[in-house]
């Protein structure tokens, strides 16, 4: 029990230091761009998963810790996003506020269902599997937006693709969600290279299309899951092989 409420105090710290505080320095001290400073939360975001799978006792407790800052952080969150003070010190697209509490509640629900699927119900050793999706979604997506932004030059048209999606931002998911696949693969996973990656070879292209088909910020949940459901069978396939 100490140790849970230790990781849940460490996790609260994180999100205090990294979510927080720094993106708000780069801000508001160096004058970073806004969608950098996004994706900076946005990584952000992915790396505390580790602290999730690492730093609590049981699957249902990390969870529960994961849906403490919802309850932690909304509330504050709607009462101070209207004031200037926020407007400035905050990254947030939306003119009357809610995208930093909309973002808050997709991420947390996205780790949530993962760790119920691939750890509560598969088991403990299935739980690498998670990082895994969360990696591919954190840095993958992180990747899009900004190069996509930066380089896109040509958008993809389609009525079920948000505006201003290009080729290029779905290109830079690709390809860097596929080193992020095979280095957790490898390193928390226990996987050989070979199977990473094979792995990362497969599930990142789908990941990119996924990723272009997500509208309105779903990404955030059809990602990582599609990338976790795609993991799971190819490691059996594997298994099965020999390999």
């Amino acid at each position: 029990m100490l140790y849970d409420f230790m990781g849940a105090g460490l996790l609260i710290t994180y999100y205090l230091v990294v979510i927080v505080l720094l993106p708000t320095l780069l801000k508001v001290k160096l004058g970073v761009s806004t969608e950098l400073v996004r994706k900076i939360q946005h990584v952000g975001y992915s790396l505390s998963i580790f602290i999730l799978l690492e730093l609590f006792s049981a699957w249902y407790i990390a969870i529960a810790a994961a849906f403490s800052l919802v309850i932690l952080a909304y509330p504050v969150l709607f009462l101070i996003e209207k004031t200037a003070w926020y407007k400035k010190t905050f990254v947030d697209r939306t003119t009357k506020g809610g995208e930093l509490r909309k973002q808050l509640i997709y991420v947390q629900l996205s780790f949530a269902l993962l760790i119920a699927i691939f750890w509560g119900l598969f088991g403990f050793d299935w739980r690498y599997v998670i990082a895994v999706a969360i990696m591919a979604w954190g840095f993958g997506d992180a990747a899009a937006a900004i190069i996509g932004k930066a380089f896109g030059r040509r958008r993809v048209i389609h009525s079920l693709i948000d505006l201003g999606k290009t080729y290029e931002g779905t290109v830079a998911m690709v390809a860097f969600a596929a080193p992020a696949i095979f280095i957790t693969l490898l390193t928390y996973g226990g996987q050989s290279w070979y199977i990473s990656l094979l792995i990362a070879v497969v599930v990142a292209p789908l990941c990119g299309v996924i990723e272009l088909f997500s509208r309105k910020g779903s990404d955030t949940l059809t990602v990582p899951l599609s990338a976790a459901f795609s993991i799971m069978p190819l490691v059996y396939l594997f298994y099965w092989l020999g390999w």
